[in-house]
């Protein structure tokens, strides 16, 4: 199984990952979610062997059989949607009629077959997104891993980016991805929830909900400093034996995420 075990990453003297183990099965999506700075495109160079753990190590597929989207989305800009196809199939020595019969797939699974001919920089944000996963899928890797794939995308794009995705992990790609958007999260069979390098909880979504502690409760208005404002409503974290000063609920994936992160920085004071 692909995945990092007690991985220490240090960049500038600053630790970016503290300790961490993430598992990536075959067969399944692994979301990351966290702020800036949390260590999670960090984490995606230490699995592509970009950076050196100061301890700890990676278990990865070797390199050819491993797919990489950049948040860039890793399309040539001068290329055509043809010519980057043929160039990165090209890289990973395939064979043109595999190529061309894999990338035939890929772009009408995509909806990109009949962009063949345009430039890349003439692609909208969401084909340029769905055309860079292609590429990173052409020569059916084991270990997919994309960093924060849909955005800037179209909500109507990042719903066919995740059907790509989960199509990846259907066809036995272990996949990994980095999001910024936590009902994607919530979406992806096991979640990892980062803070500053370190692991805030890991499970499977509802798995990571129950890991908060304390109460999440909303009211009309700002109770302290753990309150934070969504929409209308002001939703409030409480630790573990103190009165929430509105009414209780279950918190979903972007309430979890603030909460688990006020919890550990409470914990760290």
């Amino acid at each position: 199984m692909a995945g990092a075990h007690d991985l220490t990453v240090e960049l500038g003297g600053t630790t970016a990952l503290a300790g961490i183990s993430v598992d990536v099965p075959p067969g399944r999506v692994t979301a990351v979610v966290g702020g800036d700075g949390a260590g999670k495109t960090t984490l995606l160079r230490a699995l592509l062997g970009r950076v050196a753990p100061r301890s700890g190590h990676v278990d990865v597929p070797p390199a050819e059989r491993i797919g990489y989207e950049p948040s860039t989305s890793g399309v040539w800009p001068t290329l055509t949607v043809a010519e980057n196809v043929a160039f990165v199939g090209a890289a990973y020595g395939m064979a043109t009629p595999d190529v061309r019969a894999r990338a035939d797939d890929l772009l009408a699974t995509a909806g990109l077959d009949d962009a063949r001919g345009r430039l890349g920089h003439q692609l909208s944000g969401g084909m340029r997104q769905k055309l860079g996963f292609c590429l990173a899928m052409l020569h059916s890797p084991d270990l997919l891993l994309l960093d924060e794939p849909s955005t800037g995308v179209d909500p109507v794009s990042r719903i066919e980016l995740w059907r790509l995705i989960t199509a990846a992990a259907q066809g036995g790609a272990a996949v990994l991805m980095t999001t910024t958007y936590l009902d994607e999260a919530e979406r992806a069979a096991t979640v990892v929830a980062l803070q500053e390098g370190h692991v805030l909880a890991a499970g499977r979504p509802d798995e990571v909900v129950g890991a908060v502690p304390g109460t999440v409760s909303v009211g009309d208005g700002p109770a302290d400093e753990r309150t934070w404002r969504r929409g209308r409503t002001f939703h409030t974290w409480s630790p573990p034996g103190a009165d929430a000063p509105g009414r209780a609920v279950t918190p979903d994936m972007e309430d979890t995420l603030i909460a688990l992160t006020l919890a550990r920085t409470e914990e760290t004071r």
